[in-house]
């Protein structure tokens, strides 16, 4: 089979390579020509996903995978069409479609009858039917469901550990028809494989979920929930801070009891599922009073972050402060909607001089987004610990010279380590 995949950011790319693996061709598409260039050279143009470097050589030299910049000519040459471009929202919680508007257009330039197509793209409920249908119909002349098939069936996969998820995950397909969605299936099962789960209340595999609606729906709905579960967990910690009771231990005991599971709390608010699948669901149901809620309570823990440390310091006017981390999660370099930003514009507002280390990226990468890099050694008053890189584990008092207070915002630092410094963690009294 002939498959193209268009977007090989984080996801897309992995897919493909999975999908070659399983001796497929696959045309890889993507509008950076330095990243199809990467590829095709067999180099991973990003790192942090687990196998990713020997599966995407081994593919590219068997054959298997290749690269364009050219969409429209690689999907008139593809049985299959699978989409993971970025769908992103605006401040006022309006999905911005822009990107993959214009992918889909290029993609019915060169959609030819009996391809299927399926978004992956997390999407606001009827999307796939309202929105995608319509311009592929108008821009390839085809007639959905007659012509091609479509589907929505949404990636449920976490940066880092692509591969694993994909096996250990039932894949969900709905389509626009019921021939739409068994074609969906038949393409999954052709291209994946699925760890035994007998804890599931079925198989593990393809699961029909009937429509492009309830797949969309679906996927909303999971992220959504952990949402406002961290949002609870996150309100737990600061009432919590002011009982003087550790968090984490009630959250240990609570989850010991079955069919209970509560998130641990912290300062994360980034990457591309918590803070943005919530407000498309929004979107679809603006009455969803819980959910907007969860949505701005955990948008104010990197607020609350630098709460704890001026509680501990006071006036934080003209301190040095070390904010560790830009990734919004640890080993992943991905700084989207990280917690970050909000960490540091808190900690500007109130007058600090804020200086950010990753050890993920260069000095020139941290200066390109607007940041003074931080090196271990250099004179700090106090530090945020914002990712819980693994790197950061065993730092002690004497990486940062002069320091007097630490907000540990993942439960990372050793607290050992750090012996006669003020150190707050998120969710613990002082």
């Amino acid at each position: 089979m002939k498959i193209a995949v268009v977007a090989l950011g984080k996801i897309g790319l992995p897919l493909a390579v999975q999908f070659a693996k399983k001796g497929h061709h696959v045309i890889g598409c993507d509008v950076n020509q330095k990243t199809v260039d990467l590829i095709n050279a067999g180099q991973e143009p990003f790192p942090g996903e687990n196998f990713l470097a020997e599966y995407l050589s081994e593919v590219v030299s068997s054959g298997h995978l290749t690269a364009t910049t050219d969409t429209t000519t690689a999907v008139g040459e593809a049985d299959a069409v699978v989409i993971v471009v970025p769908l992103f929202v605006n401040n006022e919680g309006i999905p911005d479609f822009g990107w993959m508007d214009d992918a889909t257009a290029k993609i019915a330039a060169g959609l030819k009858p009996g391809t299927l197509v399926s978004y992956e793209t997390t999407l606001p409920v009827g999307t796939t039917r309202n929105r995608f249908a319509p311009a592929l119909e108008k821009g390839s002349g085809l007639r959905v469901g007659i012509d091609f098939h479509l589907v929505f069936s949404p990636e449920r996969v976490l940066t880092g550990r692509v591969f694993d998820d994909l096996r250990k995950y039932p894949k969900l397909v709905g389509g626009i028809d019921a021939a739409s969605t068994k074609a969906g299936i038949a393409f999954y099962e052709a291209v994946l494989d699925f760890d035994d789960r007998p804890d599931l209340s079925e198989k593990n595999g393809v699961w029909n979920l009937g429509t492009s609606e309830a797949s969309e729906m679906a996927k909303l709905a999971e992220t959504t929930y952990r949402d406002v579960n961290i949002a609870l967990a996150n309100q737990f910690a600061i009432f919590a801070e002011g009982a003087n009771i550790d968090i984490a231990k009630v959250i240990a005991a609570s989850n010991s009891q079955p069919y209970s599971h509560i998130h641990q709390p912290g300062i994360a608010v980034g990457g591309h599922c918590i803070p943005i699948y919530p407000r498309f669901y929004l979107w679809n149901d603006p009455l969803a009073t819980v959910v907007r809620s969860a949505r701005e309570a955990n948008a104010a823990m990197p607020a609350h972050a630098v709460k704890l440390l001026s509680d501990e310091i006071g006036d934080l006017t003209a301190k040095r402060v070390a904010v560790l981390g830009i990734s919004y999660r640890g080993g992943v370099k991905e700084s989207a909607f990280s917690g970050v930003f909000g960490v540091v514009t808190a900690l500007k507002a109130r007058g600090a001089e804020v200086l950010v280390q990753d050890p993920m990226y260069t000095n020139e990468e941290i200066t390109n987004l607007g940041f003074v890099p931080y090196a271990f050694g250099e004179a700090i008053d106090a530090v945020v610990l914002q990712a819980d890189h693994r790197e950061y584990k065993e730092l002690t008092k004497s990486d940062f010279p002069g320091i007097i207070a630490i907000v540990d915002g993942r439960r990372t630092f050793n607290p050992k380590n750090f012996a006669g410094i003020k150190f707050r963690v998120i969710g613990a009294g002082a």
